[in-house]
């Protein structure tokens, strides 16, 4: 099974954003040496717990420091852009790190409506965010890849850098609409069970029987998902309150930073006293020692028929993320590079 990172930035309490931006560097070294297939930078604005709003920009030094994973965007948030300048973003990465660049797209706000409104360049319409989504995503293809009828005023525009090839490109979800839209598109999909594991099941199954090929295309699947791996269980346990906060404070609208797990002891109790409940058929989160992670995603990937898992990890102490990381590839025997 292949592994790959989605990497939120997360800043935790008591240091700077500026340390959460090292700190992807700083992981991005370390799973290229140790075999991940992936290494993507989610979007998100006006959180001061995640210090990624312009994955674009981390995409370029991640890729300059690393040498054979491949690299991307998990997702940009196409509502918020022209599609020719996302385009022509990528297309100038894509000329710098030829065949490892990934163009993953999502139809999320990344944030507050207030947030979502700074963001839009005309806001005198009274038009939602998302409603144009199916054809911005349309013309971004076409953008990419050619296409326009010869009538089409856009059909005069010559997209730069003009070289062979093109980001590979991803459709990001966590609802059927999302897995609707990437099997009629032809599009590889990947599911956020980590952020909705209600629809993760009958999302997947739909884009799989519904795929319409484009160019020769077949279905692919990637299933994001928060993986916390330690030495032992009890000790990812531990680690795992951080997340366990975390999680229940942005549901409330409290964005601080990352808690340590003695913050989460105080304020949530042991796990064991007050298990959270999980309502979907599998969890958000794979926490525990090697064996039972390795146990626990075997499971789920052979039952929903992936062959690619994007593990997201939030802990307060970076050192037990890069730590996490190391036992995961462990145990899935991944092949370590120079």
């Amino acid at each position: 099974m292949k592994l790959s990172v989605i990497d939120q930035s997360p800043v935790s309490s008591g240091f700077t954003p500026a340390d959460a931006l090292r700190n992807t560097i700083d992981l991005a070294r370390l799973t290229d040496r140790l075999g991940y297939h992936r290494y993507w930078i989610a979007e998100h604005h006006a959180i001061p717990a995640l210090a990624s709003p312009a994955p674009e920009i981390l995409i370029d030094r991640v890729a300059a420091e690393t040498s054979t994973i491949r690299v991307g965007s998990g997702a940009v948030l196409l509502p918020h852009y022209s599609p020719l300048k996302v385009v022509e973003t990528f297309r100038v990465l894509h000329a710098l790190y030829p065949g490892r660049i990934d163009l993953g797209l999502g139809r999320a706000p990344g944030g507050t409506p207030l947030d979502t409104y700074a963001l839009r360049r005309d806001r005198d319409g009274d038009q939602q965010l998302g409603d144009d989504f199916p054809k911005q995503l349309i013309e971004l293809l076409t953008f990419l890849h050619g296409g326009f009828p010869p009538t089409h005023p856009f059909s005069r525009i010559i997209v730069t850098p003009a070289m062979p090839g093109a980001p590979d490109v991803w459709l990001l979800g966590s609802s059927m609409w999302s897995a609707s839209a990437a099997a009629q598109l032809g599009l590889p999909y990947a599911f956020a069970h980590f952020i909705d594991q209600l629809p993760t099941r009958p999302a997947i199954e739909h884009y799989r029987s519904h795929f319409i090929p484009s160019n020769g295309s077949e279905p692919r699947i990637i299933l994001s998902l928060g993986v916390i791996c330690a030495d032992t269980d009890e000790e990812a346990d531990w680690l795992a309150g951080s997340a366990r906060l975390f999680r229940r404070r942005i549901r409330q609208g409290d964005i601080r930073p990352i808690p340590t797990p003695e913050e989460a002891l105080a304020e949530l109790g042991p796990r064991t006293a007050e298990p959270t409940p999980e309502t979907g058929e599998f969890p958000r989160y794979v926490i525990g020692s090697l064996e039972r992670v390795r146990t626990q995603l075997i499971d789920m990937g052979s039952q929903l028929g992936v062959d690619e898992m994007m593990a997201v990890t939030i802990v307060h102490d970076h050192r037990a993320r890069l730590r996490s990381y190391e036992i995961l590839a462990a145990a899935f025997d991944l092949p370590r590079r120079p």
